[in-house]
């Protein structure tokens, strides 16, 4: 018997030898350029990617015949999140770094486009409600943006960010003049 709904699997792989200190290093930058909360958010993001090149790999290995129809389907989903071109191969899939995945997600694009300094602020932005896709708000800093949503994301209009990046600089500075 297969596993119930209500017990759904890990989303995520944990690395085989936790205490390689180059992996470490490396997880550590990723998890501050990105703004991701915790290793875990890493760990899914490699998970995910270990997934996609995994289709890629044994559509190499199908017959012609074959894979003339199933390749069209993961090219034209993972251009449509982003990931590839349109006249990609599955070479580039098998290319495909996790910090690709990672840019493609709701905070990333919010930094680059939103002009937000640090990509924890651009996380609490999108945590507290203050980013729009379309006119829906959306709350999940994992969000994949796919490249059609891309140019609906916007700040919320409700929320004025230079009065709140002036107050965070005056806290700042109260805190350092108090030391």
């Amino acid at each position: 018997m297969g596993d119930h709904p209500k017990n759904s699997r890990k989303m995520w792989r944990k690395p085989k030898r936790p205490l390689n200190y180059d992996l470490l290093n490396e997880e550590l930058y990723v998890l501050g350029t990105y703004g991701l909360k915790n290793k875990r958010e890493l760990w899914k993001a490699h998970t995910e990617l270990s997934r996609i090149r995994n289709q890629a790999r044994s559509l190499l290995a199908l017959t012609q015949e074959v894979r003339s129809k199933k390749e069209p389907i993961l090219m034209k989903s993972l251009t449509r999140v982003g990931l590839v071109k349109e006249d990609s191969t599955l070479d580039d899939v098998l290319n495909l770094k996790v910090t690709d995945l990672l840019s493609r997600r709701l905070q990333t694009v919010i930094q680059k486009k939103g002009n937000i300094r640090s990509p924890y602020l651009a996380r609490q932005a999108v945590v507290h409600g203050h980013v729009m896709i379309g006119e829906r708000t959306v709350n999940i800093p994992s969000y994949t943006v796919t490249v059609e949503e891309e140019d609906h994301v916007r700040l919320s209009p409700e929320v004025d960010f230079g009065k709140v990046k002036q107050q965070t600089v005056e806290k700042v500075e109260a805190e350092q003049s108090s030391e």
